[in-house]
């Protein structure tokens, strides 16, 4: 996967995480204001795009559905195959909303598995626990 598409995964998985917490009223979690300014920050970029504006309404309004990450990761890594700084911007609210999101002990990885989102946090196990 080349860089601008990993970059427009990592940047969609957050925005569906957003859209997830947003809907569990979880919104207000440490770590997730970083992830608000990337969401706004795409917003202002797509404003006047209305095929882009309408992807990224999808995924915040049905964050399940797998068509709208596919057409929104599209139309992100396109903006950014056109604008080298906006696609430098995005990278770094990328990485300093993953990085917020470690603050608190859990770490959350971000990882695309064939066409899938997955977020694996930290598991902590106590106690007497055998596995065969």
């Amino acid at each position: 996967m080349d860089p601008v598409t990993a970059a427009a995964a990592a940047g969609v998985a957050l925005v569906v995480k957003g859209a997830l917490e947003s809907a569990g009223q979880e919104a207000g979690r440490v770590g997730w204001s970083g992830g608000a300014r990337l969401v706004e920050r795409i917003r202002a970029r797509f404003r006047g795009d209305a095929d882009a504006e309408q992807a990224l309404d999808r995924v915040t309004g049905a964050p399940d559905d797998e068509s709208a990450h596919q057409t929104l990761e599209r139309l992100l890594a396109a903006h950014m195959l056109l604008d080298p700084e906006f696609e430098a911007e995005i990278r770094r609210l990328v990485d300093e909303a993953v990085a917020a999101q470690g603050k608190d002990g859990a770490q959350i990885t971000a990882a695309l598995i064939k066409n899938a989102h997955v977020f694996n946090g930290k598991v902590e196990v106590q106690g007497d626990w055998k596995t065969s």
